[in-house]
């Protein structure tokens, strides 16, 4: 078989794109090589904002021929510290070559706001090899003068002239591409997924031990839970979570709900004492919580909160929605256009308005059949969000640039 060859081309190994790119590497037809900037994130490292170090617990590197590309400028290394992720760096050298010496049919980039990748993209042109491209930018994900949009428009003109096929996480996603040019048919829908399987399979064994685990933190069969799962940082909007669920515990009818907050950061110390005047045990500060061990928290909660002022997607999201749980996002969040539908899996308020986010709490929690039903349909929306929905999105870009190579998508 003459299987088509495809270049994928990242800054960094990341956890949530590992499983896909071994299931893309054992598709018959497709003949995978993925390239890294570096694979500090392999590595044990030091993340700042959770204030301690890191050794992702899930395999970032198995199951896929992948290639790391060698610096033009080496970093100065200090032991165990996060690596910049700039324009610049990792600034890496000797890619063209690999393109060459592979004979790559299709070179696909993740990210664009990389020189690497810029030059990379203009290789491949001038090779005649196609270019996918997937970012994650949304009309939210940052703030952007008019002058930024202007240049950003501009730029995307550039992008225009060197890329084939620009591969969309969402419909925000999506819609920013339209709104700086791109044309709808040059837009494939790739969304953002997690292993949907290995999140349902967790949560499934963790669940012949919940009441138990509910049991040992105090909770009583029908108390609510509420659990929220990010760094403990500003943009995450932790502090307004607490706020709003202050106003949630003054209610009688809330039935006692407890606020369970997974992740560390700079804002602990400050969040801690917002929550020392409410009920004992109101609020649990239960520290950083890796991969493997987030599904019994998503398992043992009743639904799912992530308050944040700015969120180009939110994987964490897909994660709890795995987990059969109703989800409260503000509506900065990009995922939860696509995968909350208000009043039937949960509820979206407005960001930074307290007393929206309070009444969306309520609205979820205040009914448990409500809220159980809730639960059920965000696992049904989710099971349409996955893995094969990317591997179809690709499928349909890599057959719109290279007609005849490979099965065409079918919804």
């Amino acid at each position: 078989m003459n299987k088509l060859k495809l270049a994928y081309l990242v800054t960094h190994p990341i956890q949530y794109q590992a499983p896909l790119l071994r299931l893309i590497a054992a598709e018959p037809d497709i003949d995978l090589t993925v390239f890294f900037g570096t694979d500090f994130t392999a590595r044990t490292f030091t993340a700042e904002e959770f204030g301690q170090t890191i050794t992702w617990d899930v395999p970032l590197l198995d199951g896929y021929r992948h290639v790391l590309l060698p610096r033009l400028i080496e970093p100065k290394r200090e032991k165990g510290k996060l690596e910049p992720l700039d324009f610049v760096h990792p600034l890496s050298r000797g890619f063209a070559r690999h393109l060459s010496a592979g004979r790559f049919d299709v070179l696909w980039v993740h990210g664009y706001a990389h020189w690497t990748h810029i030059a990379a993209m203009a290789s491949a042109r001038r090779r005649g090899v196609k270019v996918l491209l997937r970012d994650e930018a949304t009309s939210i994900s940052a703030a952007r003068s008019l002058p930024k949009q202007v240049a950003k428009r501009a730029f995307f003109g550039l992008l225009r002239g060197l890329v084939d096929g620009f591969l969309s996480i969402g419909t925000l996603n999506k819609r920013y591409y339209v709104e700086n040019g791109i044309a709808e048919d040059h837009i494939f829908l790739v969304p953002y997924a997690v292993d949907n399987a290995r999140f349902q399979q967790q949560a499934a064994a963790a669940n012949a031990t919940r009441a138990a685990r509910r049991a040992a933190l105090g909770l009583a069969p029908d108390q609510p839970a509420l659990l929220f799962a990010a760094k403990l940082i500003e943009r995450k909007r932790p502090a307004l979570l607490i706020d709003a669920f202050t106003r949630v515990l003054a209610d009688p009818a809330m039935r006692n709900p407890v606020l369970l907050l997974c992740g560390d950061g700079p804002q602990r110390a400050e969040l801690e004492a917002r929550a020392a005047s409410l009920p004992a045990g109101a609020v649990r500060f239960l520290g950083f919580k890796g991969q493997a061990e987030l599904p019994e928290w998503y398992d043992l909660c009743d639904a799912f909160v992530l308050p944040s002022g700015q969120e180009s997607w939110g994987l964490v999201v897909n994660e709890a929605m795995n987990a059969g749980r109703a989800i409260i996002a503000s509506d900065r969040i990009g995922s939860a256009v696509d995968l909350v539908v208000p009043g039937r899996n949960g509820a979206i308020f407005r960001c930074d308005d307290v007393e929206d986010f309070a009444r969306a709490i309520a609205a979820v929690i205040g009914d448990r059949q409500r809220l159980e039903a809730m639960g059920r349909e965000s696992l049904a929306i989710i099971n349409r969000w996955d893995f094969a929905a990317d591997i179809a999105g690709l499928r349909a870009a890599l057959e719109a640039v290279c007609p005849g190579r490979v099965a065409a998508a079918r919804a």
